[in-house]
């Protein structure tokens, strides 16, 4: 036997653009407290995904809190680094 074939399976994530029903970017901002043009700015960054069908920008909410997990984890990394330098 080789090395590849102890390789664990590899897994693929799940879109959450496949996860419950799309929304409009609209209805997106009301339901999670952010501004529609903030979330438009985030998909035009790639860090919202959404799908743009006849002219409107359509989400899921499993999309908009997929969002907001990496947004909180990045400022906190960034909280922590600016304490750990405050006690050097």
């Amino acid at each position: 036997m080789t090395p590849e074939d102890h390789q664990p399976p590899t897994t693929t994530p799940i879109d959450p653009l496949t996860i419950g029903e799309l929304i409009s970017l609209t209805e997106a901002a009301e339901l999670s407290g952010f501004n529609s043009d903030f979330l438009r700015q985030m998909i035009n960054k790639g860090r919202l995904k959404a799908r743009r069908t006849g002219g409107i920008w359509l989400t899921t909410l499993a999309s908009v809190e997929a969002y907001k997990k990496t947004r909180h984890r990045g400022k906190r990394m960034d909280l922590d680094r600016n304490r750990k330098s405050e006690y050097r």
